[in-house]
């Protein structure tokens, strides 16, 4: 709020009313300079404290907004359901149904052999084939055999003539291998064999070879020898009995004799 011209006139009056009737010395002694600063002060001092009287100081006023929290809705209590079992029927049909062959999957893994174990020295052997007598072959008892391998050198030096094979385990029934008599370089391949005769109880024999160097050293892989003795087998006659003999008279012959017309 601003005063007016009048008010500000009647508190400069009032103040230097107030100053003069006041202790301080007499205006004779006081020279106008001091007068009219200690008449200013006291109008500005007046000034100020009406003003601020005058002035009514503002509320503050707060306002606190609540904002409202969202509605909670409680899920529905789930009632648990009772399990009705389903039977199902099904009636095969004969002619129709192909039954299910199981397919091996995947590959099977194939042990590896490191040949270098089997090796003594600088020989070493290799299993090629079977040349004769299959594992599994059927023999009469008493039966002379000759069994025979492939083989090959797969050492660093040639086998010598003394070389020969040699029983490991097994049935061996006498079998015997008479030395190679000859020598095989190295990756040659070479035939090797055993004879012996079966035994005369029927049953299935196996015995384990290997070969064996001048020194008495085996080296190589392992020759299997297997064979399955059977009982001889009765042969049926097959001789046809000859129907019984039948006499059966010969025909009669019958002459009939006519007489011929005279001429």
């Amino acid at each position: 709020m601003k005063l007016n011209l009048i008010t500000i006139l009647t508190l400069l009056l009032v103040s230097i009313f107030a100053v003069s009737c006041g202790g301080y010395p007499d205006a004779g002694e006081m020279d106008v300079d001091s007068l009219l600063t200690a008449a200013v002060g006291t109008m500005a001092a007046s000034f100020f404290e009406t003003q601020t009287a005058m002035v009514t100081p503002e509320t503050v006023t707060t306002t606190l907004t609540m904002t409202p929290l969202p509605t909670f809705t409680p899920y529905p209590a789930v009632t648990p359901q009772s399990a009705t079992p389903t039977f199902i029927f099904y009636i095969a049909t004969l002619g129709t149904l192909t039954p299910a062959t199981p397919t091996a999957s995947g590959t099977l893994p194939t042990a590896t052999v490191n040949p270098n174990v089997l090796a003594y020295g600088c020989n070493n052997l290799a299993f090629v084939r079977d040349v004769t007598m299959p594992a599994g072959t059927a023999l009469q008892k008493n039966q002379d055999f000759t069994k025979t391998w492939k083989v090959q050198n797969t050492g660093t030096c040639n086998w010598m003539y003394q070389y020969r094979l040699t029983l490991l385990s097994g049935d061996g029934l006498g079998a015997s291998s008479d030395a190679i008599q000859k020598q095989v370089a190295v990756w040659s391949w070479a035939e090797v064999s055993v004879r012996g005769t079966t035994p005369k109880k029927p049953g299935t024999y196996t015995s384990y070879w290997r070969m064996m160097d001048g020194g008495g050293h085996m080296f190589g892989s392992t020759l299997v020898l297997s064979f399955v003795v059977v009982e001889p087998t009765a042969v049926p006659s097959t001789n046809t009995p000859q129907p019984p003999f039948t006499n059966t008279p010969e025909p009669t012959s019958t002459f009939t004799e006519t007489a011929l017309p005279e001429p």
